[in-house]
Formats: C-alpha cells, structure tokens, sequence
C-alpha cells in the first residue's frame, strides 16, 4: 500500500469508521441536540467571543441561518444572547451551564467509545496510530491537532 492513493482510499474508509463510533456516541445523547446545533455549541465553546456574524461565517450559512439555529438553542436553554461589552451593538453568543454539561457528557461518550475501540487493538497498534496521526497532523499543518496527540 505505498501508493498514495492507496493510502488515501485507507484514510477516508478510517475516517468513516471513526465518524461512525463518534456518530453513535453522540446519538446516545438524551434529550437528543441535533447535529447542527451541536456543531453551533461546539464553535461557541472554542471561542468565547462568538458573535452572529462570526457564527454565520463559520458554520459557512448566512446570518439569518444560523440565527435560527441559536433561537432554537437559546429555546432549549443552552444558548444565552448578550450584550457584547467590547461593542453594544454586537450580541455575544454564549453557553449556558447546561449546555456545557451536555458538552462535556459528549466528549466523555465519546472517549469512551473511542477507547472501546482502542482497547481491541495491542499496545503496539495503538503507538503505531499515535505516531501515524502525529506525521499526519504535522503533514496537514495542525498545531493544534498535534496538541492532544502529544499528551497521548
């Protein structure tokens, strides 16, 4: 398999994979956040001076899109609008207590599913992925990638 495209073909059937077990720790949720909400609480979470049009820009949809997507969140309490004190005139987005709960259940789901996972594989695979990820975050250019895979 030293063919790139090989490799690649590897890559994206992994990365299926993977996207299924964290699919399914996500879908075990209750009460069950669709995905694009989870993916605005997500963006919020990463960076606390979210506003509208920084949310709209990330997510890639226009304003009034993912204005919707924080009234269904700021209806279900886990999305509090506010004044922003840099500059009265922008809301700043952010978490409520509940919705950084339901986060970090998430991120426990998932680890643990991840781990289920991991625990199938010998000591050995596991240090062989480890090492793969960390060339290939180097290769893509992620820094902040690479953070987490340096503590592994």
């Amino acid at each position: 398999m030293d063919r790139v495209t090989d490799v690649a073909a590897a890559v994206e059937s992994t990365v299926d994979a993977l996207t299924g077990v964290l699919d399914a720790a996500d879908q075990a949720q209750n009460p069950s956040v669709p995905p694009a909400q989870l993916r605005v609480l997500s963006i919020i979470a990463q960076n606390q001076h979210t506003n509208m049009s920084r949310l709209a820009e990330a997510l890639e949809v226009v304003p009034s899109s993912a204005s919707r997507l924080c009234d269904r969140l700021e209806a279900t309490g886990l999305l509090r609008r506010v004044p922003d004190p840099r500059d009265r005139r922008e809301v700043r987005l952010l978490l409520t207590s509940s919705a950084r709960k339901l986060l970090d259940q998430l991120r426990e789901r998932r680890r643990a599913a991840l781990a289920d996972v991991l625990d199938r594989m010998s000591a050995g695979d596991r240090q062989e992925l480890v090492h793969a990820l960390r060339a290939f975050a180097d290769a893509a250019g992620g820094e902040a990638g690479n953070e987490a895979l340096r503590t592994a």
